[in-house]
């Protein structure tokens, strides 16, 4: 994404939460800026969990995946 369209990005932005009235939308707004941790949340996970993301990420880029009709199914019959 090019430095113009970010910044065309930011001014529709900054348009839409101007127009909003929904004050529950304004808190989660406000929850999301003011939520922003310094740490990022792979590194509080261990080796293994981490190994297990990228494993799940490889085989969902590989469509080597299950409805989750399936999977239901499957946890209910074992």
């Amino acid at each position: 994404m090019s430095t113009s369209e970010i910044n065309q990005l930011k001014l529709n932005l900054i348009a839409w939460i101007n127009q909003l009235s929904d004050v529950r939308m304004l808190a989660f707004l406000e929850g999301l800026k003011t939520s922003r941790s310094k740490d990022d949340w792979w590194d509080q996970l261990s080796t293994e969990q981490q190994n297990i993301v990228l494993r799940g990420i490889k085989d969902a880029d590989e469509k080597n995946t299950i409805s989750s009709e399936q999977f239901w199914k499957h946890l209910k019959d074992d």
